[in-house]
């Protein structure tokens, strides 16, 4: 492994070349102080006190130095926190972004199967089935949720036409009772997330309920497409196959 060693900052050095310099005029100042120093003829200063004199200015200006050293270091280090705690922050955003994009990318993956892997429209009740549970798998490849209840009901007697639960994991087993009449009326569940079909004007109403208090507004237009693509394929399953049929539900 290599050694990086020490590289001393430009503030660490400055205090260096101070300290050399103040511990040079300390030692060499009783070899400059020769005699008493005569300030007037009234004061002389002993060459013994002036040397005690000019040794504690030179003490006081190192300590001085030395303070004034130690809050340069404290304000560069804080500077360095500020630093760090950005940078943290922007590596944070950079990762909610980049999550945020998978998570992105991977529901319009889905939605591009969901509206693009069916080759043809029901022709039975089997193949009706069989894209209700299709359609049941996708949601909850988009939503992450415990489970999905997909309901057909009729407006006018808010019976079941038809309807599909969708469980993520086989140990849940406690199937939703979800009354027809709130979703008719569109009222909303408690603890529970509600997409009803856009259509009002026709007399069936789909509509899919999931264990989720809130989705994102993204699974929220989702969900509401696939809900939307299941009336538009009821309508024209129910129109084409029991056409001779007197409109037989599933």
């Amino acid at each position: 492994m290599k050694n990086k060693g020490f590289h001393p900052s430009f503030l660490q050095l400055i205090y260096l070349i101070l300290f050399i310099f103040l511990f040079v005029l300390i030692i060499s100042t009783p070899e400059f102080i020769i005699g008493s120093v005569r300030i007037s003829e009234e004061l002389i200063v002993q060459e013994e006190a002036m040397k005690g004199l000019v040794l504690g200015i030179l003490f006081m200006v190192s300590i001085l130095i030395l303070n004034l050293y130690k809050l340069e270091v404290a304000k560069h280090k804080d500077q360095i926190e500020k630093i760090n705690t950005d940078k943290q922050k922007v590596e944070e955003r950079l990762q909610i972004s980049d999550q945020y994009i998978g998570t992105i990318n991977v529901q319009l993956k889905e939605i591009k199967n969901v509206f693009f892997s069916i080759d043809n429209y029901p022709q039975t009740k089997a193949d009706f089935k069989r894209t209700f549970t299709f359609f049941g798998e996708k949601v909850l490849n988009i939503v992450n949720s415990n489970w999905v209840l997909i309901r057909i009901v009729n407006s006018g007697t808010q019976r079941t036409i038809s309807e599909h639960y969708k469980a993520r994991s086989r140990s849940i087993n406690k199937y939703p009772q979800i009354s027809n009449k709130l979703m008719i009326d569109a009222q909303a569940i408690d603890s529970h997330t509600s997409i009803i079909s856009n259509p009002k004007d026709i007399d069936i109403l789909v509509f899919c309920v999931l264990p989720l208090e809130t989705i994102s507004s993204d699974e929220q237009i989702f969900l509401q497409a696939i809900i939307d693509e299941i009336t538009k394929m009821y309508i024209i399953f129910n129109s084409s196959y029991f056409k001779n049929n007197a409109g037989a539900n599933i």
